[in-house]
C-alpha cells in the first residue's frame, strides 16, 4: 500500500507545486492522475521515487516511510519503484536485453553489470516478460531500431525486472500513435492484474484513463479535487479540474460539491 500524507513540495519562495496533498492506493488497482499541465502530476509521481525531494509530508509505501531514507537505504527502498517515462529512457546503442537488464542494476555487483555478466535467472525472468510484452523477438536489437511502442515496451519490462512494489508511470502514452497508446494502456492495466501490482499513471488522455483504469484522481493548482470512479468523471468533474471553477483550489472533494 502507497498511502501519501500532507504531502507539499515547494521551489524557493514560490507557491507550493504541492499543496498538503493525500493518497492512498492500495491492492493490484490501475490509478490514473489527470489535470492541466503545472497541476503537480509529475512533481508527485517524482516525490514517491524521490527523483524530487518533498518539502514536507509523508509517503510510506508498504511500511518503508520514503521520505526519511537516505543513501544505501533509498537506493534500496528505489529498487521497489519501477518507473516508466514518457522518453522511454533507453540507452540507443545498446540491445534491448541489455536495457532491460538494467533494471537489475540495484542488485548485482557493478563489475557484473560492467562486464554484462547477467545472472541467469535474471536473463530468464527478462526472456519471459518481453515474450509477455510481445518483445522477445528483438532481445539482441538496438533499441534504437525499434518503434515508439516497442521501445515503451522494453522501459515497461525494464522497470518489471526490477521486481517492483508499485509501478509510476508518467505520461507513458504521451509520444505514441493513438493505437499504440491503447495497447500500452491496456498492456499495463493487464500487467497489474496478473502481478498484483498497484500502478499510477500520469496522463494526459482523459478517455485512455476512463476506459484503462479503476480509478481516476484529478489534480488543480497542486491539490486533488476528484477521486473517484471513472464512471463519476462528469462534466461538472472535467470543468473544475480543467477550467478551474471558483471551488477548485480548495481541496475539495468532488462529491462534497456536488
Amino acid at each position: 500500500m502507497l498511502k501519501i500524507t500532507d504531502l507539499v513540495k515547494s521551489y524557493g519562495s514560490g507557491a507550493p507545486v504541492l499543496k498538503n496533498l493525500d493518497l492512498t492506493i492500495e491492492g493490484e488497482s490501475v490509478v490514473s492522475i489527470i489535470g492541466s499541465s503545472g497541476a503537480g502530476k509529475s512533481t508527485l509521481l517524482r516525490c514517491i521515487n524521490r527523483l524530487v525531494e518533498p518539502t514536507s509530508g509523508s509517503i510510506v509505501l508498504n511500511g518503508t516511510e520514503l521520505t526519511a531514507l537516505r543513501g544505501r537505504q533509498l537506493r534500496a527502498a528505489r529498487r521497489k519503484i519501477g518507473m516508466v517515462f514518457q522518453g522511454f529512457n533507453l540507452v540507443d546503442r545498446l540491445t534491448v536485453m541489455e536495457n532491460v537488464q538494467s533494471g537489475r542494476l540495484g542488485y548485482i555487483s557493478t563489475w557484473a553489470a560492467i562486464m554484462r555478466r547477467y545472472p541467469k535467472e535474471d536473463i530468464r525472468r527478462a526472456y519471459e516478460l518481453m515474450e509477455r510484452v510481445g518483445i522477445a523477438q528483438y532481445a539482441n536489437t538496438r533499441a534504437d531500431q525499434l518503434s515508439g511502442g516497442e521501445r515503451q515496451r522494453v522501459g515497461v519490462v525494464r522497470a518489471l525486472m526490477q521486481d517492483p512494489e508499485i509501478l509510476l508511470a508518467d505520461e507513458p502514452t504521451a509520444s505514441l500513435d493513438p493505437k499504440t497508446s491503447e495497447q500500452i494502456m491496456g498492456l499495463l492495466r493487464d500487467l497489474a492484474g496478473e502481478l498484483k501490482l498497484p500502478v499510477l499513471i500520469n496522463i494526459h488522455n482523459v478517455t485512455e484513463a476512463k476506459e484503462y483504469t479503476d480509478r481516476i484522481v484529478g489534480m488543480r493548482f497542486g491539490r486533488i479535487i476528484f477521486d473517484d470512479l471513472p464512471s463519476a468523471l462528469d462534466e461538472e468533474a472535467m470543468e473544475r479540474i480543467y477550467s478551474g471553477s471558483p471551488h477548485a483550489d480548495r481541496g475539495g472533494d468532488l462529491r462534497e460539491a456536488s
